[in-house]
């Protein structure tokens, strides 16, 4: 089904893709002296498709590093809590195995009968 789906949306894409190419065959001059046009030092002459192709690449590149350093503070929460919760489970860890060490102890010190008859205890802890 994935590859269906890819299939499907790839496939025009790539068509939309090869028909603009074809469409936009001629050459263009990009020029990155902004005071010298008509003979420019820093001047680049290709083909009108590749320089929109690569200008959507750069933006989508931009548009992605933008999008992470803008979420740096939400992962640096995640990191924060995830170290948390890993110390409460150690924490956790460390007293139930206490608790299973003292209650091998303390059983021998609880009486065997019961004390509040046979409702035991409510929610507060109080005797029914």
């Amino acid at each position: 089904m994935r590859k269906f789906l890819t299939v499907v949306i790839v496939l025009p894409l790539l068509v939309l893709l090869v028909v603009f190419a074809v469409a936009n065959r001629h050459f263009v001059t990009v020029s990155f002296d902004p005071f010298n046009a008509a003979d420019p030092a820093l001047a680049v002459s290709m083909p009108l498709f590749a320089l929109i192709i690569a200008v959507a690449i750069l933006g989508v590149i931009a548009g992605g590093c933008a999008t992470w350093l803008g979420q740096r503070r939400w992962r640096r929460a995640a990191r924060r809590h995830l170290a948390d919760a890993e110390a409460a489970r150690a924490q956790v860890a460390e007293l139930s195995a206490s608790l299973r060490a003292n209650q091998g102890a303390a059983q021998s010190l609880v009486p065997t009968a019961r004390l509040f008859g046979p409702y035991g205890r409510d929610k507060q802890d109080a005797a029914l």
